[in-house]
């Protein structure tokens, strides 16, 4: 009897167990239970000159150093043929006479015939990618001291053979400064060209503002932006973005800062600076890196508007970088930063009757860019931090209550740094903390729930950088594994989740050259000609472009799934269209099956699109095969209110049903 007794209770136990286990394995999607709002802003992009992300990079210009002010005046230019005699090209200096640009080239040329006196620009890293058929822009700012000099531009080729071609004279214009352009089409393309200018015939010429562009810019704008690669930004129909930086808003020391001032108004009296990405990495140099600002804070400010989102620009707080020179402007000498805070805002907001309006007007938009959030400093720390942050608080509020001041925590998310930081500014009323994170992929997934236990009432939380890093030895864009992507979207169910207290969140760095990279790993490759998604944008696009209205209850066993047997997911309601998206990450080497139940809905869609993420977790995509992880799409059939969801390994699953 004993026995049997025994028998029974293990039976009626084990009965138990498997009624638990199979508890585990449903996910319940309460719709009427809201988790918060979710922010426009959500997911939003950062965008930093960094890894030549302007410069030969989203800015199409495609002669480098086109002003001659690098610090080596004829840096990227190289004088050509036999006619040029000591002395027949000089770059002179114009000094207080012109502080934004000083220098322009002076040719003095005599008797000579096309190819037999010129200079070359070899472009951006690696030369400059041209397009068969493509259009192609040609234009200088120029003074004649002595008319009758003829300009013949050609591309050539690695092999020196001539892509396009172009004819341009000057015209007499008395001895001013004046604009010329000639257009010419490329009968060939090549990946790495180079641009020849051939001086003919006799006399004396002043050049500056060299330029080439390509006709097919973003939105056809002249001397505009690389259509490709914004077009990878408009895909991802981001909430925010959030420039010029990053550490090149602090410099290397004051001198080297962002002055947004600088940047506007006509190009050629922007005043270039070194990017201070030129000296950072010893083991990377990269003495040809400037900044020269043709992508400036009007070209950002529209650049935002094109693809739908909010502007949000960061300025220096009087603080360089701590970790170069940790230069402080004196508080009693802070007012000048804090005046470009307030003129900034006038700038971006103001009307026709205002100075900074105005100015914004004049160049060619009227209407305001509506500007709401604005970030005051970069990384930046300590109670000297603090001091500055409250000054800026004061004035910028008093003057536009509105606006939606970001403030640096820090480098780190852990540190004593980090928790003073969140601590203080807590305390002064904080709109919204930036938090930044480059960590292993294995802290993202233990972090996933962060912010469940973040107050609701306080400051919203911006994740304003983050990107798994795995182990150092692996470089370049062999570190955006699949690995590291879906670790960012385990973490990513977390930030969405916690919509109520999580704002905004974006990747960072955003873009990188094959062969002018820094940092890595990045979001998005690019070379001369071609551009790809890593697996790191697809899911930064998947989150983006699925980010519903509000955030529901998504429960396994009545908790959060965060990382319990592998697993992590969030849900999202879209009131726009009628959409229940549920996201679910499965870190585990084999696939689980899990059954979604939805709840709070009175009618479900009798189908689903499913979007599946999958790979091993070192496959990565490159420039000749970039579609090695991308997301696939198919239809699951629903039984009533449920769903039954095959988990591959590794994988990011995303579920979309229409609800009535």
């Amino acid at each position: 009897m004993k026995y049997k007794s025994n028998l029974i209770a293990l039976l009626i136990a084990g009965t138990f167990f498997s009624a638990s286990a199979q508890q585990q394995e449903v996910i319940v999607v309460n719709a009427a239970k809201s988790e918060g709002k979710i922010s426009p802003t959500m997911w939003g992009v950062f965008f930093e000159d960094i890894n030549m992300g302007a410069d030969g990079g989203i800015y199409a210009e495609m002669v480098k150093n086109r002003s001659f002010e690098f610090l080596k005046p004829m840096m990227g230019w190289s004088v050509k043929g036999d006619k040029i005699r000591e002395g027949d090209l000089l770059v002179l200096n114009r000094q207080d006479a012109h502080l934004a640009n000083p220098r322009f080239l002076r040719a003095s040329i005599k008797d000579a015939a096309k190819g037999q006196a010129g200079l070359t620009n070899e472009g951006f890293k690696g030369g400059m990618g041209i397009k068969k058929d493509l259009e192609y822009e040609f234009s200088l700012m120029y003074r004649q001291q002595n008319p009758g000099i003829t300009l013949h531009v050609e591309l050539v080729d690695e092999q020196n053979n001539v892509l396009g071609a172009g004819v341009l004279k000057p015209a007499d214009v008395s001895g001013k400064w004046a604009k010329q352009e000639v257009n010419f089409r490329a009968t060939s393309a090549a990946v790495k060209a180079k641009f020849n200018i051939w001086f003919e015939g006799n006399g004396v010429l002043d050049m500056d503002m060299i330029s080439l562009f390509p006709a097919d810019t973003w939105k056809g704008r002249k001397k505009g932006m690389r259509a490709d690669m914004i077009q990878m930004l408009a895909d991802m129909k981001p909430g925010f973005i959030r420039f010029p930086g990053g550490c090149i808003v602090e410099g290397i020391d004051l001198a080297n800062r962002y002055q947004w001032k600088k940047t506007i108004g006509p190009i050629e009296d922007r005043q270039l600076i070194m990017n201070r990405w030129n000296v950072e990495f010893a083991h990377r140099p990269s003495p040809d890196y400037f900044q020269t600002f043709g992508l400036g804070f009007f070209e950002y400010f529209q650049l935002a508007e094109d693809i739908g989102a909010e502007p949000l620009p960061i300025l220096n707080c009087g603080m360089a970088c701590q970790y170069n020179t940790a230069e402080l402007v004196p508080l009693d000498q802070l007012d000048p930063y804090i005046q470009d805070a307030l003129d900034l805002i006038e700038f971006a907001n103001g009307d026709a009757s205002s100075e900074w309006g105005k100015v914004r007007v004049s160049m060619g938009h009227a209407e305001p860019f509506n500007l709401k959030y604005l970030g005051v400093g970069n990384e930046n720390w300590g109670p000297q931090y603090i001091e500055r942050a409250k000054a800026f608080q004061k004035a910028i509020k008093a003057k536009y209550p509105k606006i939606n001041l970001i403030y640096s925590s820090g480098t780190d998310p852990d540190s004593e740094r980090f928790h003073f930081l969140d601590k203080e500014l807590r305390t002064i009323g904080a709109d919204i903390i930036d938090e930044h994170y480059y960590r292993s992929p294995e802290w993202f997934l233990k972090n996933a729930s962060r912010y469940d236990s973040y107050d609701r009432k306080g400051a919203k939380v911006f994740a304003g950088e983050y990107a798994a890093h795995i182990d150092g030895k692996t470089v370049g864009s062999n570190r955006n594994v699949w690995q590291a992507a879906i670790a960012e979207a385990a973490f990513m169910t977390g930030l969405e989740r916690n919509a109520a207290v999580v704002n905004m969140a974006s990747y960072a760095p955003l873009f990188a050259n094959t062969e002018g990279w820094q940092w890595a790993p990045d979001l998005i490759w690019v070379d001369n000609l071609s551009v790809y998604g890593t697996p790191n944008y697809y899911i930064q696009k998947l989150f983006s472009i699925n980010k519903g209205t509000q955030a529901t209850s998504a429960l396994a066993g009545g908790q959060a799934l965060s990382g319990q047997q592998g697993l992590y997911a969030s849900a999202v309601l879209n009131d726009l269209n009628n959409e229940v998206i549920v996201k679910m990450v499965n870190t585990n080497e084999t696939e689980q099956t899990r059954q979604v139940a939805f709840e709070g809905i009175k009618k479900l869609a009798t189908d689903g699109s499913l979007t599946i993420v999958k790979g091993n977790l070192r496959d990565r995509n490159t420039m000749e095969n970039p579609s090695v992880i991308v997301p696939v799409e198919s239809i699951l059939k629903l039984k009533g209110k449920n769903a039954i969801i095959k988990l591959p390994a590794n994988s990011f699953v995303m579920l979309k049903v229409k609800y009535k």
